[in-house]
């Protein structure tokens, strides 16, 4: 099983950028898919996820600026990251579990991380 992320870089505040992750080797059909995130110094977080009959949860601090989505046909979790300030800087990875609260306690599977990194 392997999550294949991507779409990171370097943006200035108040700009955007797209996460994707794809799934692949496995079933993931009626699994959830998610992001964590962890900036230098600091434990990993939870930002969003969504379910394969599209649920979403979001942590408070990306409400409103960030959108969550999947193509459950390719497998592929996307995270739209919109008015990105300085503070979301930190190494981005996508999670897969059978739930959203399975994934926020202990995701079965997790990607390699992606780099964004917010200049102010």
């Amino acid at each position: 099983v392997q999550l294949q992320a991507s779409g990171g870089g370097l943006v200035q505040a108040g700009g955007s950028l797209r996460l994707s992750c794809a799934a692949s080797g496995g079933t993931f059909s009626r699994y959830a898919m998610g992001w964590f995130r962890q900036a230098p110094g600091k434990e990993r977080e939870f930002v969003a996820a969504v379910t394969w009959s599209y649920t979403t949860d979001y942590a408070d601090s990306v409400k409103g600026r960030f959108t969550i989505s999947i193509n459950n046909a390719k497998n592929t979790v996307y995270l739209q990251m919109n008015n990105l300030k300085p503070e979301d800087t930190a190494v981005y990875s996508c999670a897969a579990a059978p739930s959203i609260a399975t994934m926020i306690h202990s995701a079965n599977y997790w990607g390699q991380g992606t780099q964004v990194t917010v200049s102010s």
